[in-house]
């Protein structure tokens, strides 16, 4: 261990880094990632070519229309948010037009303080902003946001988040601990904490996230809520943050699923909502993911899954079973992507403003100095051999399910997570049901079922073929409306 200790300080002080009092953090961290990293070293490179994110077009599924979303009072929403204090929030002003064109006409929206809102200044949850932009505010709206507008939504303002995305308590150290509305004691899922939150509060019924890992889906098991991570680059990133680029999604969160299709609708600059519910499942077949995606599970979330099941054939789905080949190497893949890519985005921030950073983020973005570069080549080519897979899925499937995450969410505070009598690391635990469809692209949402016994929420995903997002918003739809 020593020895390792002293490489590390040797290999930091050749970058340039320097800074030989981390070297006990950076033991700390690679701990945790051991398994991961053992894996891939271990692990043969496939003879697939590097993976590249594919971006399909977006089409709307046929069925009869639902209608537009319900118009909210804007300014209703800003005294009920005043009243609440759930660390969610940076307030844009004191009023907001109660009225606008479009079919989010005066639907008061919150965006996650990762993407450009103008005459806000960006944060990105963080204190280690470069000084010649800190709290300046931004001349322009992120394209994202800028299609929201045009479509009448009112943004009230911006919720907070685990600092820079990187992360999935939204415990930051710079503007608060995000709380769950519904189960203080649990923690409310992040990155996109704030934004979850500040639905489950009742302050909104509209937010707009973003999902590497499962940002937009994990603070809404959480919390209770709906959240839909689209297809990769379906909705525009220019304006939002980075993180990890090729990993990154935009998506909405909502109160319902009709309620992240209209948002969706406005993010893809459609003039109006498409038709886009289906009546029943009648003709379409749905795949329960086995093998890694089944095991271990919580009683409570296995118990939840069957019956959604059963609820979706009598609804007229045929239901089947399929496993994913090679799925044990999903982390070290995720692992060996976004901490190089992440790396890379921030290092101008880590290398001179590193100090100002919380030691979780920091000591993250830190491990990707420490990954061989061919390691990332490496895992892209493992990540275009596990996407390969998963478009197979589809030539017997319509749809895939599986759980949003394994357990009831974790306790505030838990750095590990017990599943069936095995203990895993807060972080793995929590993203391994979600990041697979970061690194495929494809198109998931998580939908709340009944809640556990002890009254916790239980989050499920419907997952589709990249480029049908309606479709998979059309399902989504139809387990609302069994769910009874």
């Amino acid at each position: 261990m020593n020895d390792l200790r002293r490489a590390l300080i040797g290999y930091a002080d050749w970058l340039g880094y320097g800074h030989a009092d981390r070297a006990d953090a950076w033991l700390a961290r690679l701990a945790i990632n051991r398994p991961e990293l053992e894996l891939f070293r271990a692990e043969k490179s496939p003879p697939f070519p590097a993976y590249r994110p594919t971006v399909t077009a977006v089409n709307p599924a046929g069925g009869v229309s639902s209608g537009t979303l319900p118009a909210a009072d804007a300014g209703e929403a800003l005294q009920r948010a005043r009243q609440d204090e759930w660390h969610a929030f940076n307030w844009l002003a004191d009023s907001v037009p109660a009225r606008a064109p479009g079919f989010l006409s005066g639907v008061p929206v919150v965006i996650k303080d990762l993407m450009k809102v103008a005459g806000a200044p960006l944060s990105g949850g963080s204190k280690a902003a470069d000084p010649a932009v800190a709290n300046s505010p931004a001349k322009a709206d992120a394209k994202v946001v800028a299609r929201l507008k045009a479509a009448g939504a009112a943004v009230i303002g911006l919720t907070n988040l685990h600092e820079l995305a990187y992360g999935i308590t939204s415990d930051n150290p710079h503007f608060g601990r995000v709380v769950n509305p519904v189960a203080i004691e649990r923690m409310p899922g992040g990155s996109s904490g704030g934004s979850a939150a500040a639905i489950a509060a009742g302050i909104v019924r509209c937010a707009v996230g973003t999902d590497t890992a499962g940002s937009i889906r994990i603070p809404a098991a959480c919390c209770g809520v709906v959240g839909f991570k689209p297809s990769y680059d379906a909705v525009p990133r220019e304006g939002v943050m980075d993180l990890a680029p090729s990993l990154d999604h935009v998506g909405p969160l909502g109160k319902s699923v009709d309620d992240c299709a209209a948002l969706f609708a406005a993010m893809l600059s459609l003039p109006e909502m498409p038709a886009w519910t289906l009546p029943n499942l009648s003709g379409l077949t749905i795949a329960r993911l086995t093998g890694y995606f089944d095991q271990p599970l919580d009683k409570a979330v296995r118990d939840a899954l069957e019956a959604a099941l059963a609820a979706l054939v009598t609804d007229g789905a045929k239901q089947i079973e399929l496993a994913v080949e090679g799925m044990a190497a999903a982390a070290a893949i995720q692992f060996n992507t976004i901490c190089a890519e992440a790396t890379e985005v921030h290092g101008e921030r880590l290398q001179h403003r590193g100090e100002q950073l919380g030691e979780d983020v920091r000591v993250r973005l830190e491990m990707g100095h420490f990954l061989p570069g061919h390691w990332y080549v490496k895992a892209q080519r493992m990540r275009s051999q596990l996407a390969e897979r998963f478009d197979q899925l589809f030539t017997q499937a319509d749809l895939l399910i599986c759980p949003t995450l394994r357990t009831p969410p974790p306790l505030v505070g838990a750095s590990q997570v017990e599943i069936d009598h095995r203990l895993y690391p807060l972080h793995t635990a929590v993203t391994q049901l979600t990041m697979p469809f970061n690194l495929t692209g494809l198109p998931a949402i998580s939908v709340p079922w009944r809640a556990c016994p002890e009254g916790y929420p239980l989050g499920l995903q419907i997952i589709g073929r990249r480029g049908a997002d309606w479709q998979v918003l059309a399902a989504a739809r139809r387990l609302e409306a069994v769910r009874g």
